[in-house]
């Protein structure tokens, strides 16, 4: 029997405690805090404060991602220590080596640091426009990065190194490989991920002692492009290309991000997985096998949704890698060339509440770095996809093959040719006798629009008849084109007959179809407040009135006295 409640329930909090923040601190254990010593090599505090001075930047920005905040403050003094005694150094070293200046010591002024606590996109990228807003000359950049390049600022990168147990490391390699047919021939390349890439030099060392040959170990490069993203293999003699990859497996250290894995996924023969974690003592030495077929699936169904959506959302996830905006204008130009409407959306680090509001979108793309172009997750409404997924999807259903190739970057979208456009929206490209182009009307664009082939949702097999709305638009501007050109060349008595309207025209802000406006029109139930164009039907809205004013306690009401 449940009883009854004695008091009622506090729904708000006392006067007495409205400045205090009621959540709990989170207190780090003891045992996980890292010692002043560990803070200096962890976060490299004296190559960050040589490389400041050396470069000569006065202002600098220091970005942690979210993991690293706690340890934010004791980093930003030890920097300021450091480099307060570089200066010191650099000083007396002036001093001794001057004639005839006052005190021998060079003028400086003070350094400033500034801590990013929240970044504007992913934390694997540099966030250029928060070190813009403090006007820092250089970003300090702290953990896992993307290596993308940067447009506007220079970057200091510090991995901060973790450490390793290389016997736990050797021994889960033996037991991987030991019962392989190759044996001790295997051929293996050793990757980590970059805050384990100190160890990988020293693994490959230890491993060539214990009579394991082809073992070759990697190094870190800026270029999201090679063969294995941001790494460089290091060959002994070999001439290996990225088709000669396939007959190598990887051996990664700590789990490697999604996007990695999809691309390496038909480049390699085989990706083997230590995983780690923060207790290197009790790390677990259970090799995992990379197998990326269900995603790859995914993936795949994914990009078949986008054949047959005629809107589709471009989202820009970054601000700061270089090339995004001639990216944004191929993919555009690609999407136009396919008959379908984008537009282009900023909305910061993305969720799935945000997309939700722009139920016109059927799609979208994500211009980011490599890793974040790949946003996974069941929430999203419309799929979310790549630029090389999305080129995918835009080829026709007789064209698209994929031979399981998976690329992150954006470096590989194709920029559509005049021709292919014509071509794709049912123009021949050649010499046209000009009588013929005269004779083109919007009664033969719609006979042709109708004479196309049909087109079917491959997930429910309905028949889609809106999946490339500006086609028709694209055919008839190409006409006006067509036929404006050959006027010039030919006068003729211009056309008195009467333009009939297009079966599938479709809303138009200021001359250009807009299918977002079409979808405004028809399908959303909340239109705004009004419009100075009234159709049949609608009612003049009424006068402006002052409304309920004041607080709870005591509402006013137009120009009534208070009601409580």
């Amino acid at each position: 029997m449940s009883t009854q409640p004695m008091a009622a329930p506090v729904l708000s909090t006392p006067d007495t405690h409205i400045l205090e923040d009621p959540t709990i601190p989170v207190i780090l254990a003891r045992s996980l805090r890292l010692s002043d010593a560990e803070i200096h090599k962890v976060y490299e505090i004296e190559r960050t404060a040589r490389e400041i001075i050396q470069g000569g930047w006065e202002r600098a920005a220091l970005q942690f991602p979210d993991g690293m905040l706690v340890d934010a403050p004791r980093v930003f003094e030890a920097l300021n220590v450091e480099i307060e005694n570089f200066r010191k150094k650099s000083n007396n070293e002036a001093g001794e080596n001057s004639e005839g200046s006052e005190n021998g010591k060079v003028e400086q002024t003070r350094m400033r640091l500034y801590i990013l606590a929240d970044t504007s996109y992913g934390s694997c990228c540099v966030d250029e426009i928060a070190a813009e807003h403090v006007d820092a000359q250089v970003v300090v950049h702290y953990g896992r990065a993307c290596l993308s390049p940067t447009v506007r600022l220079p970057v200091v990168y510090v991995f901060t190194t973790r450490p390793l147990e290389i016997e736990n490391v050797v021994q889960a390699f033996e037991e991987s490989f030991g019962q392989e047919e190759e044996g001790a021939d295997a051929k293996v390349v050793v990757m980590a991920d970059l805050i384990y890439q100190e160890h990988v030099k020293i693994l490959t060392n230890t491993l060539h002692k214990k009579g394991w040959r082809n073992i070759r170990a990697t190094e870190v490069i800026h270029n999201p492009t090679a063969s294995i993203p941001n790494r460089k293999i290091l060959w002994e003699g070999e001439d290996v290309d990225e088709e000669g990859l396939k007959d190598w497996r990887i051996w990664h250290i700590s789990d490697p991000p999604s996007a990695l894995l999809l691309t390496l996924s038909s480049r390699i023969k085989e990706l083997l997985i230590y995983p780690t974690s923060n207790d290197t003592k009790t790390a677990s030495t259970q090799v995992i096998r990379s197998n990326t077929t269900a995603k790859l699936r995914r993936r795949y169904a994914l990009l078949t949704r986008l054949t047959t959506t005629p809107i589709i959302g471009i989202l820009i996830n970054t601000l700061s890698v270089a090339n995004y905006l001639s990216s944004i204008t191929s993919l555009q130009g690609l999407i136009s060339a396919a008959g379908k409407k984008s537009y282009t959306f900023v909305v910061g680090k993305v969720n799935a509440a945000k997309m939700a509001n722009f139920g016109e979108i059927g799609g979208w793309v994500v211009i980011g770095c490599w890793e974040s172009s790949l946003v996974e997750g069941g929430d999203f409404y419309a799929p979310v996809v790549t630029p090389f997924e999305l080129s995918l999807a835009l080829q026709a259903d007789g064209e698209r093959i994929w031979s399981g190739e998976w690329r992150g970057d954006f470096d590989s979208i194709p920029t559509p040719s005049i021709a292919a456009a014509k071509k794709e929206n049912g123009f021949e490209v050649g010499e046209v006798k000009k009588r013929e182009r005269m004779e083109i009307s919007t009664e033969d664009s719609d006979d042709e629009e109708e004479s196309a082939p049909p087109e079917f949702d491959l997930r429910t097999g309905r028949y889609v008849s809106h999946s490339r709305p500006m086609r028709s638009q694209f055919s008839g501007a190409m006409t006006m084109v067509n036929t404006s050109t050959v006027s010039q060349a030919d006068p003729t008595p211009a056309s008195k007959s009467l333009a009939r309207r297009a079966k599938l025209d479709i809303a138009s802000v200021n001359g250009a179809a807009s299918p977002g406006a079409e979808y405004l029109r028809t399908q959303r139930t909340w239109t705004g407040l009004g419009s100075d164009f009234l159709e049949e039907g609608q009612q003049e809205a009424g006068v402006i009135e002052e409304g309920r004013g004041g607080v709870a306690r005591g509402y006013r009401v137009g120009g009534e006295g208070e009601r409580t």
